[in-house]
């Protein structure tokens, strides 16, 4: 696997850097925070992403699409990280996306890829029914009645899920409630008759909902019961590409932190000097430098379609969690007291660090994905 951008991924890469740093520096979110706005994104620059062509990265170009693979979306979204620019593009383009591509039927797929690309249709997944990732834990439940299919159940951390048209949700037709087995995707309306949907705002500052469904009619995606094996791939390419954003956060967040201590002053010398200061920012650049080629090994076995993804996943989700906590926690630190003070935007880095740390599995669980994936 080559673990570096080629020229079109590196012009990509320049690309959303030079917009995320004119257009969503982290003062918009903070307005976003401040506003309490209704949408949770600015919508004018999600229409200036989906002009850019980011909407359509990952869609092929038979359906629109730009085609250019995960590699290029993660260059995004790596970018992204850098500004905490808040957008539906993780929920939809990610996400709802890789459920269509994966799962959806050419119909599905003709109908639905073309209006995402265009920025017409936002998309959401609803999986999670309790406090913790636990992909296979569902009790919503799926019956086939003389019309289609119809679910009933709730989900909560539903990213993007009050402003989401369409939302796949994971049900079941059949076995236990912890079984892999059983397992049904419906894609249906958010604005169908027994769709309930409360708007949650995270710690963060960025959307989530809890969402109820009372007999609600949708679509089948995929195979009746053979859900998790599209759910898997949906949410293995989640975790890797949320693994990208986090480190655009981390990268940014360390060079802040570096250059502070380049610049902070005490006893007449900057505290960059101290041996002690000295040690801790080595630690954070060498776990830098190793989440790099983790994220990029896996964003390049997303392309590639190889058969490691799902370790592949594991390993970038538990060492990004693990990095973004420790890089976020040691600059808000290094700070000192001004960085635990709201006007000053190193915290906002942890804020968000500690919820990506919990989507889609926190490190205890992907070590234990992990070891189970080898056999143990």
């Amino acid at each position: 696997m080559p673990l570096v951008l080629n020229e079109d991924q590196n012009m990509l890469k320049d690309s959303a850097k030079n917009f995320c740093t004119d257009n969503t520096p982290i003062t918009q979110l903070r307005r976003l925070r401040d506003e309490n706005d209704p949408l949770g994104f600015d919508n004018e620059t999600w229409r200036q992403m989906v002009e850019l062509g980011w909407a359509g990265i990952t869609v092929p170009e038979a359906y629109g699409g730009l085609g250019f693979g995960y590699m290029g979306l993660g260059v995004v979204m790596e970018e992204c990280g850098r500004t905490l620019t808040a957008s539906p593009l993780f929920s939809t383009s990610v996400l709802g996306t890789s459920g269509l591509i994966y799962g959806g039927s050419e119909e599905q797929k003709t109908n639905l890829l073309g209006q995402v690309v265009e920025g017409k249709l936002l998309l959401a997944l609803a999986v999670e029914e309790g406090a913790h990732h636990n992909p296979y834990h569902i009790k919503s439940r799926v019956v086939k009645t003389d019309k289609g299919y119809e679910i009933t159940g709730s989900k909560n951390f539903v990213l993007d899920g009050h402003v989401a048209n369409k939302i796949i949700v994971v049900g079941r037709t059949s076995g236990k409630d912890n079984e892999r087995e059983g397992i049904t995707l419906l894609i249906l309306d958010r604005e169908s008759a027994g769709v309930s949907v409360t708007r949650t705002t995270m710690a963060d500052s960025r959307n989530a909902a809890n969402i109820n469904f009372d007999s609600v009619s949708g679509e089948l995606l995929g195979e009746e019961g053979k859900g998790a094996e599209i759910l898997d791939k949906i949410l293995d390419a989640g975790r890797i590409l949320i693994a990208a954003e986090m480190l655009g956060g981390i990268q940014e967040c360390f060079e802040r932190t570096v250059e502070y201590l380049k610049t902070r002053e005490q006893f007449g010398v900057p505290i960059g000097s101290f041996q002690a200061l000295k040690h801790r920012a080595a630690q954070m650049f060498c776990e830098v430098e190793l989440s790099k080629s983790v994220v990029l090994e896996a964003l390049s076995a997303l392309d590639e379609n190889s058969d490691q993804i799902p370790e592949l996943a594991c390993l970038a989700k538990a060492r990004l969690n693990d990095t973004y906590n420790l890089v976020s926690s040691e600059g808000v630190q290094m700070h000192g007291g001004i960085g635990m003070t709201d006007e000053y935007e190193i915290g906002f880095f942890m804020k968000r660090s500690r919820v990506c740390e919990h989507t889609f599995g926190g490190s205890a669980f992907h070590r234990n994905r992990y070891g189970i994936l080898q056999g143990y």
